[in-house]
């Protein structure tokens, strides 16, 4: 089905394609390289973490590390061979850093894993499906690389009513996804159609532009009667980024600040449907791209299927490269893309293009001249911006204009940089106020944080001094109440020792009696001083104590009581006036 309504976009440029470079032959499988270098960062968010050890033989498409956080992607074996080395190795970054990476000796046998193809996807549950996406280690393979099932998760507040995909390809120079969607556009359809199943879209909308005849043909014919929307418009640089295309499309624009899903969108490239083609259908997990290989430093320029990994300079020994006429290697295009550091580096998911040009196709830039407001950077920029503005503040470094100027709406495409009479490098300003604005903002954040664990300490330690004061005041209330008591055991027993001298010789009691009737008045004492303590709180332990002081009191009474009638029976001619005294010594023991 296709639809001739589209929109247009401010700005935007036509630079020299160089296109037919590489279009014109197929797509050509890489020869399998000795060794493989595989970084651990291949995509936004957390880098992955090693699942193997050095010496382990792996096979290929055995997952060999594992997501680390849910932003994140798994990483696979894009050949059967033997690990031979886990560290810092050379990575494809404009600094020209190691990064940690997985070395693998590949043992020529090239020998996959049991693969688990699911051709009744449609009976899994959404999260089942999500996994396996999650599990093939599946990111974009248009742009920044942000891991495909975080991108399919929006939060429940959002919902996705239309479901585009991106097979603009406006980058100069650069045919992957046009080879792609010639050769392989049923499987980019059935992709499309996994998409669809899992995020339920009310519209599927597929844009392509005008300089691609073939691939528009093939996916027109691979989509038959399907619902899906085939939409094609001019071609203009930088139609391709994610929220020009929205705007080309739909007509809607995505707010400053914000992400397409805010509006109810989702973008996917055209190889990443095909990689979730494989992953689902096949079983196959992400370990091999289509990245084109041009250049005039290239006698063959090509589209090659390479594995993740091979390193570039093998690439670009496979299409012919003329060492001595190489003056800047590029991966991605001449807009976006970054010169690279050396051969070594290894293709990663995100590697689409390597441009090996000459001194005449890419000659320097001349040197930057003072800007004259002429104002041909606001009219190209596709975000509506003020490039200008931009320059002086990031040239001053006034970092809350740069925001409220919208910085970090910039898309870096390079055509404000492009159609300056300057020469003006305005994108390299912008990125270094960006880096800067970040850094700034994460000493914040640390300093923030600091302050916070800081003062969480300190309630801490307040906290800490206030239960060690509760706890020496109720010592000190235990200590007091219990010398308390021993004053009154003691009062009590001189009292009970006054009162019996006169009764004793008369009574005769016997020293045992004596010391039978303290124990009797001081568990009696005690066991008044846990009642009231009981009656004041009155808890699990508190009664127990109780039960056992009375217990202890009654035996304690009962032994004076048999002591006593012992005594009596023992002297049956007692007087009575020594029967009424210990009567009363009895007495006052009761009422004690």
């Amino acid at each position: 089905m296709t639809s001739l309504k589209v929109w247009d976009i401010h700005g935007g440029i036509h630079p020299p394609e160089h296109k037919e470079l590489s279009n014109r032959t197929p797509i050509q499988p890489a020869p399998l390289p000795k060794r493989l270098i595989l970084p651990l960062a291949q995509h936004l968010g957390a880098p992955a973490e090693p699942c193997v050890t050095l010496g382990e033989h792996v096979l290929k498409g055995q997952q060999i590390a594992v997501a680390s956080g849910f932003v994140s992607a798994a990483l696979h074996a894009p050949t059967s061979g033997v690990v031979s080395f886990i560290g810092p190795q050379p990575y494809p970054h404009v600094s020209g850093m190691l990064a940690n990476a997985i070395v693998i000796d590949s043992d020529g046998e090239d020998r996959w894993i049991e693969l688990e193809p699911h051709l009744d996807y449609r009976a899994l549950e959404r999260p089942a499906l999500l996994e396996l996406i999650r599990q093939a280690g599946i990111s974009g393979l248009g742009g920044a690389g942000f891991p495909t099932a975080v991108k399919l998760t929006p939060p429940p507040t959002q919902r996705i009513r239309t479901l585009i995909i991106n097979g603009t390809e406006c980058e100069p120079y650069i045919t992957a996804d046009d080879l792609l969607m010639r050769e392989k556009a049923a499987e980019l359809v059935a992709g499309i159609e996994i998409l669809a199943h899992l995020i339920q879209p009310q519209a599927v909308l597929i844009g392509i532009e005008d300089n691609k005849p073939e691939a528009i043909a093939a996916v027109r014919a691979a989509i038959g009667e399907r619902p899906f929307v085939l939409k094609v418009f001019p071609t203009k640089y930088p139609s391709g980024g994610e929220k020009q295309l929205i705007q080309i499309l739909t007509g809607e624009e995505v707010p400053s600040g914000g992400l397409p899903a805010d509006i109810g969108m989702l973008c996917q490239n055209v190889g990443t449907c095909v990689a979730i083609h494989d992953a689902v259908l096949l079983g196959k997990p992400l370990i091999s791209r289509i990245t084109t290989l041009t250049g005039e430093a290239l006698a063959r320029p090509m589209n090659v299927e390479a594995l993740i990994g091979t390193p570039a300079g093998e690439l670009l020994a496979f299409a012919g490269l003329e060492q001595n006429r190489l003056n800047r290697l590029i991966m991605g295009g001449p807009m976006m893309g970054f010169t690279l550091p050396s051969l070594d580096v290894p293709v990663i998911k995100t590697t689409n293009c390597l441009l090996a040009s000459t001194l005449e196709e890419l000659p320097p830039p001349p040197p930057a001249l003072p800007c004259i407001r002429c104002g041909e950077c606001a009219e190209a920029c596709p975000v509506s911006l003020l490039p200008q503005q931009l320059h002086f503040f990031a040239l001053g470094q006034e970092h809350e204009q740069l925001k409220a100027h919208h910085l970090f709406d910039c898309i870096e495409c390079g055509a404000c940089a492009y159609v300056c009479p300057s020469s003006i490098p305005l994108v390299q300003y912008y990125r270094a106020a960006k880096a800067e604005i970040r850094e700034l903002e994460q000493k914040q954040q640390k300093a923030e944080h600091s302050k916070q664990r800081f003062e969480l300490r300190q309630e801490r330690l307040r906290r800490a001094e206030e239960q060690k004061e509760a706890e020496r005041k109720a010592r000190a209330e235990r200590a007091a109440r219990a010398k308390a008591a021993q004053g009154e055991s003691a009062q009590v027993v001189s009292d009970t020792t006054a009162a019996t001298p006169s009764a004793a010789p008369k009574s005769g009691l016997s020293e045992t009696q004596k010391k039978l009737k303290i124990e009797a008045s001081m568990a009696q004492v005690a066991l008044k001083k846990a009642e009231k303590q009981l009656a004041a709180h009155d808890t699990p332990e508190l009664q127990a104590q109780v039960a056992d002081l009375r217990k202890a009191a009654e035996a304690a009474q009962q032994a004076l009581d048999a002591a006593i009638q012992q005594s009596a029976s023992a002297a049956p001619t007692a007087k009575p006036a020594d029967d009424e005294a210990l009567k009363k010594a009895k007495i006052e023991a009761a009422m004690l």
